[in-house]
């Protein structure tokens, strides 16, 4: 009886992920998205308690007592520009949970004495498999995300084929457990190759691939549940598995089309490495305009249609209340004013519409790509905080350029472009920006959260 009411909560507990997916394909319902998902988590942990298998409990409250006082800083504390890197470590922690358990039933069937079966092992080697790689991948994505690392692409001559090779080598050690499950040697040599393919897997990847990179990380943590559920016959663990597996490859997959490079490219290509960077752009030999916090501001107090275009410089200044607070200030005086979103705007997916909706920027102001551009061309000002690379016209115009190809917010057709930004650098990509050098496009340097703040002041007093 007691299975039976596990199995029935298990089920329950599948179908509230499956409506929090479900609503969290909206900004208007993914609080409640969010709220579904963790009362459906609550069901699976409860149900689970109540499992025959549990031998102790005294470890289980440990470990509950470890998770909440480790969990609540991360959810409550960790401000928002530092969100990707958060989940990052939470992919992390989540493998090596799968890693664990693998390596622990492994351990347990060959300490006490008992054959284990070929299918148990197959599912125990790709548990370990995905989660070694996934443990370290996303360890590393957390430091070059948190600037632990450097965030260029960290490369060396023949890393790909090595990559290739130890991931071959592993592959065979799954096989060879697989037929041999006695030999610990190899399924230990399985192990540490997972781990260090996934150091080398995401040391070459640059931080502007690296939202496709958080993606697929979520993919692999995915497929180890999995793996783990077919292992522990767990069937919670198999849906809940397979639900983020696929959702996250799924994600990589429109990140990649979002940014117009295939996987192996984003994997295999180093972009953002000086070798990647040589072409000669348009904006070569171009000049900035500075402009003044005044004249910026005296133009948006007069524009009727300004387009807001945030990026990840807004994230790092914390200036998405001020951005509203500014539009807000110029809808007073009868302008109309939207938000454009790029898909891989930020360090993750949704980055700035979580960032604009936690500014309480209503949410049918939040325009996607492709809906906005063809708004740009009836545009007075289009004010960009802390883009660069998902709005270069190089990724049109410019055969040579690296990024070429890639969709981006067509800002150059607005009438005219104010751009605030720290100082002169490039984006995360290494790419020359030809808009920067454009003669309708002035550049008001300093720190976006300051500017902001001084634009709405000026604007007010217009």
């Amino acid at each position: 009886m007691t299975e039976i009411v596990i199995q029935l909560a298990y089920l329950f507990a599948a179908f509230l992920f499956i409506t929090a997916l479900r609503a969290l394909g909206r900004p208007d319902s993914a609080r409640r998205g969010m709220q579904l998902a963790a009362l459906g988590m609550a069901v699976a942990v409860a149900a689970t308690l109540f499992h025959a298998r549990i031998v102790s409990y005294e470890w289980i409250a440990v470990g509950a007592a470890v998770g909440a006082v480790a969990g609540y800083p991360l959810g409550m504390w960790v401000p928002m520009t530092a969100m990707p890197q958060r989940i990052a470590l939470s992919h992390a922690f989540g493998a090596l949970a799968a890693t664990l358990v693998g390596v622990g039933e492994y351990a347990n069937g060959f300490l006490s004495g008992a054959t284990l079966a070929r299918t148990t092992v197959a599912a125990l080697g790709l548990e370990v498999l995905f989660g070694g790689v996934t443990v370290t991948g996303s360890l590393i994505a957390f430091g070059k995300l948190q600037g632990i690392l450097p965030g260029r692409p960290l490369i060396f001559r023949g890393q790909n084929a090595l990559n290739i090779v130890l991931l071959a080598v592993s592959c065979c050690c799954l096989v060879w457990v697989i037929v041999y499950p006695s030999h610990v040697q190899v399924f230990s040599a399985m192990v540490t190759l997972a781990v260090l393919v996934g150091v080398l897997f995401v040391l070459p990847v640059g931080g502007a691939d690296m939202p496709v990179v958080v993606s697929l990380l979520n993919s692999y943590a995915g497929l180890a549940a999995v793996a783990t559920g077919f292992a522990i016959d767990n069937n919670i663990l198999i849906i809940v598995g397979a639900l983020d597996g696929l959702s996250g490859f799924i994600l990589a997959i429109a990140m990649s089309k979002a940014m117009n490079r295939s996987f192996t490219n984003v994997l295999f290509g180093a972009f953002g490495s000086a070798d990647t960077n040589m072409a000669v752009t348009a904006a070569a030999g171009g000049e900035m305009t500075p402009t003044t916090v005044e004249d910026a501001a005296l133009r948006l107090a007069y524009a009727e249609r300004v387009i807001m275009v945030p990026g990840y410089g807004l994230a790092v200044s914390q200036a998405q209340h001020q951005m509203r607070e500014l539009g807000d200030l110029i809808e007073k005086r009868g302008g109309d004013v939207r938000y454009a979103i790029h898909p891989v705007a930020g360090r993750m997916p949704g980055h700035m519409n979580v960032l604009l909706a936690e500014a309480g920027v209503p949410y049918d102001k939040l325009i996607d790509m492709d809906e906005i551009n063809e708004r740009f061309v009836e545009t007075d000002v289009a004010v960009v905080v802390g883009a660069n690379d998902v709005i270069n016209p190089a990724a049109r115009t410019n055969p040579a350029s690296p990024i070429f190809g890639m969709p981006i917010l067509q800002v150059d057709d607005a009438k005219s472009v104010l751009v605030l930004k720290r100082g002169k650098g490039r984006g995360f990509s290494g790419v020359e920006n030809d808009l920067f050098v454009d003669p309708k496009t002035s550049m008001l340097f300093g720190d976006a959260r300051q500017s902001l703040l001084e634009l709405g002041l000026q604007v007010k007093e217009a």
